[in-house]
């Protein structure tokens, strides 16, 4: 394959990539423009990350079905197709029915754009050239979330929130031309689908992500839905496992790739990673923008170095890769992300940008290195007619871990929130000389109406900033969770190769 060819091919498949998860950021620092624009409330329009999510990781797992049954570069195309239309719907949307409908369409068609990128990134290099792809690869998958915000706010800031979706639109017609063009197919196979199995699989994936995502809104197991969507997803699970032991020959993805030691600690690393990589991206905005008063565009500019690190981590390690053990560069980078976690333990409300900024780019150099070898490492002592349905898998652990990541760090912030907003409200009162010392400042008495408003918005402000740094301290802990992990991984003797759509 000729150097122009292949570097066509990569543009082709990392932009679909890439505009596939944007999306899962993107629109995080557009949503109250979007509430005020169709006039809904926040509980309503928080469904259009919902719906997302789940239709998302529902689909996943039928990636090698459909890629054998009409060949990778017709799914592909499907699939960037339809995407770029669902994108351009949701920007033209008038109502809440409309813009959830079509967010819905964009999981279902963008739900294989990452598998097949893999697929598609680990056949067009050598063996010796692995670690190279999945630097590539990672770039799109890792650095998309990260600037998905810092895009979305310079977007919203300068025109309005619907170009948060058209700008995917050149992209996709871009992507969906050069694959037309260059992007090699595979030959169709016969594959039956076990489509009661498949039921049970989204039946699991739907309620959980439901349960994940809406959760902490609904006040968890307090709601009746939360409730039900919990009994759904065990259930669902649990029938999943029962109907594969039952009907060994039927099959949505083989479970028995999670025998693999590798294979399995990868995916709990990856799932842990979420709760770093995702958690810290959804609570920063809401420091930045909601404690501190920064304006949307400047809260993604100072989010930006995060991304743009990330980015430089990923160039280095892929160069790197096959020189050094893959533990050693996932236990590096662990360790570089729990120093920039660390950092943000220090955030109060008198810091500066620099502050904010330098911890972030441990962060994201820390994320990457872990990232590109772990790809690698996941795959290394799997057995090649495994690797198909393992490549599905290890996409929906991505999405799930990132779903728990995001679910529990939000959680935690706000009962934390409530924690701190009690204690300190203990302090205000009458005969605290700290009160009279604060407000004399402003010229003002206890007594005074604006002296009890000034009051409260201080003691949010400081609440939030308490369990800000409350949830940082718990991300620090499930970086040392992964630390002790990296030791159960086998070393690769190999580069692996993983091709979804091989039987």
């Amino acid at each position: 394959m000729s150097a122009t060819r292949r570097l066509l091919i990569i543009i082709a498949v990392m932009s679909a990539t890439l505009i596939q998860v944007l999306d899962m950021t993107i629109v995080n620092v557009a949503l109250p423009h979007i509430q005020g624009s169709l006039g809904v409330n926040a509980d309503e329009i928080s469904w259009t990350l919902t719906i997302y999510l789940v239709s998302s990781a529902i689909f996943m797992p039928l990636t090698g079905f459909f890629t054998a049954r009409i060949g990778q570069k017709n799914y592909l195309l499907l699939s960037i197709a339809g995407f770029t239309i669902a994108s351009a719907l949701c920007g033209a949307s008038t109502s809440l029915f409309e813009i959830v409908f079509f967010r819905f369409l964009q999981g279902v068609f963008g739900a294989a754009l990452v598998p097949l990128s893999q697929a598609i990134m680990t056949s067009i290099y050598p063996d010796s050239e692995r670690g190279k792809a999945m630097a590539i690869w990672g770039m799109g998958v890792m650095v998309g979330p990260i600037l998905g915000p810092t895009l979305g706010g310079y977007l919203t800031e300068l025109s309005n929130w619907r170009w948060i979706f058209y700008v995917n639109v050149p992209i996709g017609l871009m992507a969906l031309l050069l694959t037309w063009q260059v992007v090699p197919d595979t030959l169709k196979k016969p594959r039956s689908m076990d489509w009661l199995g498949l039921f049970y699989v989204a039946l699991a994936i739907g309620a959980g992500q439901y349960l994940l995502d809406r959760g902490n809104q609904q006040d968890w197991f307090n709601a009746l839905d939360i409730k039900i969507a919990a009994l759904l997803s065990v259930g669902g699970l649990i029938a999943f496992i029962l109907h594969q032991f039952r009907h060994p020959t039927l099959m949505v993805f083989d479970l028995s790739v999670f025998r693999d030691r590798n294979f399995t600690v990868a995916s709990l690393l990856l799932a842990l990673m979420g709760i770093g990589m995702f958690g810290a991206m959804v609570l920063l905005p809401i420091m930045l923008e909601g404690v501190l008063n920064y304006p949307v565009l400047t809260t993604g500019l100072v989010m930006a170095p995060r991304g743009i690190s990330g980015m430089f981590s990923m160039i280095v390690v892929g160069k790197i890769t096959n020189y050094f053990d893959a533990r050693w560069l996932i236990a590096i980078g662990i360790i570089l992300s729990l120093l920039g976690i660390e950092g943000c333990t220090h955030y109060s409300e008198n810091i500066n940008q620099w502050w904010i900024i330098w911890p972030l780019l441990l962060q994201g150099f820390g994320l990457s290195m872990i990232f590109v070898p772990l790809s690698t490492v996941a795959f290394a002592t799997l057995p090649a007619e495994k690797r198909a349905d393992a490549a599905g898998v290890y996409s929906l652990m991505r999405t799930l871990g990132s779903s728990i990541g995001i679910s529990v760090t939000i959680t935690l912030f706000t009962r934390h929130t409530q924690i701190a907003w009690n204690y300190l409200n203990g302090f205000i009162q009458p005969y605290n000389p700290a009160v009279y010392h604060y407000l004399s400042a402003l010229n003002l008495l206890p007594s005074q109406p604006l002296a009890a408003s000034i009051l409260g918005q201080e003691l949010s402000n400081q609440a939030q900033m308490v369990a800000f740094v409350s949830v940082f301290y718990f991300i620090m802990a499930s970086f040392i969770v992964m630390l002790p992990m990296v030791l159960l991984l086998k070393k690769a003797q190999k580069p692996a190769t993983v091709v979804i759509t091989e039987e």
